[in-house]
C-alpha cells in the first residue's frame, strides 16, 4: 500500500507538470501576440500615412505637425490640447512610443518602471528582472506582483518603450530617453 507523502508527492509533481506546460503555452502565445501586435503597428502606420496622404491639406499647419508625429494623438481626435491632468490617467491604455512623445502620455504605473530602467541605464546597470522591479517599488516580491508587473513591461516592449533583449530582462527601447521626451 502506497504512503500518504508518497501519494502527495506523486500529485504535487502531476501539479508542476500542469504548471509548467501551462508557463510554455503561455511563453507561446506571448510571442505570437508580440508578433501580432507589431504587425497590427505596422498596419496602422500604413493605414495612418495613406490617410496622411490623401487628405486636403489644412492651412493651420495641423497636417504638417500630423507628419511629423508632433501632435499628440488626443489633440488629433478632439482638435484640442489636454489639460495636465488628462495626459496621465490611471488606467489609460499605452501609446505606441514615437520620437518627441513624452513620458506623461503614460499612466503613473508606467511612468514608475521607465524611471527605474533608465536610472539603470544612466548608472550603467543594465537590463532588470520583474522582481528586481518590485523589490524596487518596495512591493512584496510575490507571483500576482511579479505577473502585475511583467504583464505592464510586456505592454511597454509591445508599443516600443522597452525592449526585452533576454526573456524576463527588460531595458529601455533603444531611442527612449528622460522623463521629458522620446529622444
Amino acid at each position: 500500500m502506497p504512503s500518504v507523502v508518497g501519494l502527495l508527492e506523486q500529485r504535487e509533481l502531476g501539479a508542476r507538470r500542469r504548471v509548467d506546460e501551462l508557463r510554455e503555452e503561455a511563453d507561446r502565445i506571448q510571442a505570437e501576440l508580440a508578433v501580432a501586435e507589431r504587425e497590427w503597428k505596422e498596419w496602422a502606420i500604413a493605414c495612418s500615412r495613406v490617410g496622411e496622404v490623401l487628405a486636403p491639406a489644412d492651412e493651420s499647419g495641423q497636417d504638417q505637425a500630423r507628419a511629423e508625429g508632433t501632435v499628440p494623438a488626443a489633440v488629433e481626435q478632439t482638435g484640442k490640447t489636454p489639460q495636465a491632468s488628462e495626459a496621465a490617467r490611471a488606467k489609460s491604455q499605452v501609446p505606441v512610443w514615437r520620437q518627441g512623445l513624452a513620458w506623461s502620455a503614460l499612466s503613473v504605473d508606467y511612468q514608475r518602471i521607465l524611471k527605474v530602467l533608465a536610472d539603470r541605464a544612466r548608472l550603467g546597470q543594465g537590463p532588470v528582472t520583474c522582481q528586481e522591479m518590485a523589490a524596487e517599488f518596495g512591493m512584496d516580491v510575490v507571483p500576482a506582483r511579479v505577473e502585475a508587473l511583467r504583464s505592464k513591461a510586456k505592454r511597454l516592449v509591445a508599443r516600443g518603450w522597452l525592449a526585452e533583449l533576454a526573456p524576463g530582462r527588460f531595458p529601455l527601447a533603444q531611442g527612449v530617453a528622460g522623463p521629458v521626451g522620446g529622444s
